[in-house]
């Protein structure tokens, strides 16, 4: 009745997406709900306030509190590129194990969108999270490791690597490919969705994404026989999940031409990456993207952007991916009439028009308004 969410506000236009979606959040569930439930939110400090603090970008406290939770937020933690510190991000889902980014993909009405039919696209992608390029090991051009691990491939494994170039690993194991397409696979049955799609680069790179493509088939064969059924099978039962497989690069054409056809996605943490924002962006952009990391104990919910530190402090961002990553929690807890609240409230926003810079850049003849008054749209239409 009471669950506690302990939440970390973020770098860049963090703060300001806080103030204006926290409110929505609560106000929603005052309103669906007559029983005194209601969210204990609790903070923890990370990025650049943890650092003014106390000296550390990822406190031991606020690991600590994680490591025993079972339900987190976080704005956006800034991650420099080219240098510095590698990521925060990738920091706390490998400490934490959240092995699953999920994120629904699905339409507003009135969005102007880049594609014809964008209201074709209901689609989650489940994005290995913690192996691929977030386990990835790099050593630049032109220094001893990598002259001395191109040395090994040439002396030790008889491969040629051009002496100049820079090097990377990217690890995938079985079991973390496994528990991915096996979480993804779950989800499908439960939510009685169609199918659940592989997409890999298995074609080229044969031992690390064509086996993400293989242990995905050997996953729904073993653990869910009679339930999943490989595609090609179409005389299996209608209440049958089916599982199939796409090439990266062909399932972005897929996706742009055919999006009806795919329901669940899994797919590893590059191509996840990827795939997922191309398909935010036919459906509006990240502005309205929302998503979770999750373990098998904690889901740890967070907006699909960046700090945007071009526009942070100036009321100019779009709260809507925090918001809509809060309701995404509220249905993780059960509390399915509060998010509808959510969700009818931003589809009653966006069909008056009233939208942040993002959005009204993609609609001709809307208000623009700022990331507080947005908000505030929002608490008024959750009465409605």
């Amino acid at each position: 009745m009471k669950p506690i969410v302990y939440w970390i506000e973020g770098d860049g236009i963090g703060p300001e997406v806080w103030r204006a979606a926290r409110p929505v959040i609560d106000r929603a569930v005052e309103l669906a709900y007559t029983d005194g439930r209601h969210l204990v939110w609790q903070e923890l400090l990370a990025g650049q306030k943890a650092f003014a603090a106390t000296g550390s970008y990822l406190p031991e406290a606020t690991l600590a509190a994680l490591k025993g939770a079972s339900l987190a937020m976080k704005g956006p933690l800034e991650t420099p590129v080219g240098g510095g510190f590698r990521s925060l991000n990738v920091t706390l889902r490998q400490t934490l194990d959240l092995y699953a980014c999920i994120r629904p993909i699905r339409y507003f009405p009135g969005i102007e969108s880049p594609v014809k039919y964008p209201e074709r696209v209901d689609m989650v992608v489940f994005r290995e999270n913690t192996e691929d390029v977030y386990a990835g090991i790099e050593w630049p051009a032109g220094s001893p490791e990598a002259s001395r691990l191109i040395a090994f491939l040439r002396d030790e494994l008889g491969r040629a690597v051009e002496p100049t170039s820079a090097l990377g690993i990217k690890p995938m194991t079985e079991a973390g490919c496994k528990r991915l397409v096996r979480r993804a696979i779950r989800f499908a049955l439960d939510q009685g969705r169609r199918s659940v799609t592989l997409v890999h680069k298995g074609n080229i790179m044969k031992y690390t994404e064509g086996a993400f493509r293989a242990w995905g088939y050997e996953v729904a064969a073993k653990e869910f026989a009679g339930q999943v059924v490989p595609e090609g099978q179409e005389s299996c039962p209608p209440a049958a999940l089916i599982i199939k497989d796409r090439i990266a690069d062909a399932m972005f054409q897929e996706v742009l031409l055919r999006p009806e056809a795919y329901d669940v996605i899994a797919t590893t943490n590059l191509n996840g990456d990827y795939l997922s924002d191309a398909l935010a962006a036919q459906v509006g952009g990240l502005g309205l993207a929302p998503g979770v990391n999750m373990s098998d104990t904690l889901a740890f919910f967070e907006p699909t952007h960046g700090t945007a530190p071009s526009i942070a402090g100036k009321d100019l961002a779009n709260p809507g991916s925090l918001i809509l990553s809060g309701a995404l929690l509220l249905e993780h807890l059960g509390w399915r009439e509060a998010a509808a609240r959510i969700h009818q409230a931003v589809a009653q926003a966006i069909r008056q028009r009233t939208v942040t810079v993002d959005l009204a850049a993609q609609m001709p003849g809307a208000q623009q308004v700022g990331c507080a008054a947005f908000g505030d749209i929002l608490l008024h239409a959750l009465e409605a």
